[in-house]
């Protein structure tokens, strides 16, 4: 073989290469942007344009993608790292920040990594709220440090083009020997709130018994009162009838005595009720005085004087 059909096979070839290589370049000028991606173009060495989802042709050997953003919000681990408290106790905190880009061009071109920027910021500022903070405030204060965090990454949002939804502390773990501390003392604790709560049970029920031994002194008392009430008012009742009977009684004698022969009828009923007591008159036990003449019946109707009493009613009507 000669060397001019060594030079022709080796131009050949170079043109099939270049021809090639023309062909990929063209083929890759086309673009397809999937859904929630950014594309960065750059033309010549400076930024073009931004690409969008769908399709795109670009100018070969001109121009070139230079950055993919991913538009999707992203969960983004931080490293634990040591912090110490104000009350200079050494702490290991960790966390996670979501986040999403919101202006590729500046999350290309604002700043070389946001990723790590963002996750580096964040350990610095929480290494300093810490700082602030006694060692039993940073379990209770972790919703605050959070949004010291994310209040701080808000600011260099628009340079970064990024968008910082939130930021969550997951762990802080402190040293065994605190821990155990932590533990005696949270004993501690538990034991005194149960005595306090032991303290207030009896204390509760002692009072409930007093109360109740008080409440049933009281109803007592107002059942004895409203009894003796009731007493009174059925003895004052039972005066009330028995003076109204002893009325009418009187007024029926009265009025029986002027009755014709009423005389004579009063006279008739006394003498049977006298000679009706006359009868017990013998017993041993009764101790009695009697007038002068007890069989004189006559002498004793004159006493009850029911003449006077029959014409003292006579004169009245």
């Amino acid at each position: 073989m000669s060397i001019f059909e060594i030079i022709e096979n080796v131009s050949f070839a170079l043109v099939m290469a270049f021809m090639v290589y023309l062909l990929v370049k063209v083929i890759m000028s086309f673009r397809l942007v999937p859904n929630q991606f950014a594309y960065i173009v750059e033309r010549l060495g400076n930024y073009q344009k931004t690409l969008g989802p769908g399709f795109h042709a670009l100018i070969p050997f001109v121009d070139k993608v230079v950055y993919k953003q991913d538009l999707r919000e992203e969960t983004i681990e931080v490293e634990p790292q040591e912090c110490f408290t104000k009350d200079n106790v050494k702490v290991e905190v960790d966390g996670v920040i979501y986040m999403s880009v919101m202006d590729p061009v500046n999350a290309s071109y604002g700043v070389t990594d946001y990723r790590n920027a963002a996750i580096q910021l964040s350990q610095t500022t929480t290494r300093s709220v810490i700082g602030l903070m006694d060692l039993d405030e940073t379990f209770e204060e972790r919703a605050f440090m959070s949004k010291e965090v994310v209040k701080v990454l808000a600011e260099m949002e628009m340079p970064w083009g990024i968008k910082v939804h939130r930021y969550e502390i997951k762990n802080i773990i402190t040293p065994r020997t605190v821990q155990k501390a932590m533990e005696r003392q949270m004993t501690a604790e538990r034991d005194r709130r149960a005595v306090i709560a032991r303290s207030e049970g009896v204390k509760g029920s002692k009072i409930n018994d007093a109360e109740g031994i008080r409440a049933e002194i009281i109803n007592i008392s107002e059942a004895e009162m409203q009894s003796r009430i009731n007493e009174a008012e059925g003895v004052a009742k039972e005066i009330e009838s028995l003076a109204e009977a002893t009325a009418i009684s009187i007024e029926k004698v009265a009025e029986a005595l002027n009755s014709p022969m009423g005389t004579e009828a009063m006279r008739l009923r006394l003498a049977e009720k006298y000679l009706g007591k006359l009868k017990g008159l013998a017993r041993e036990s009764n101790d009695i005085i009697l007038p002068k003449d007890i069989s004189n019946y006559e002498t004793v109707m004159e006493g009850l004087s029911l003449n006077e009493l029959n014409l003292k009613s006579s004169s009245k009507k």
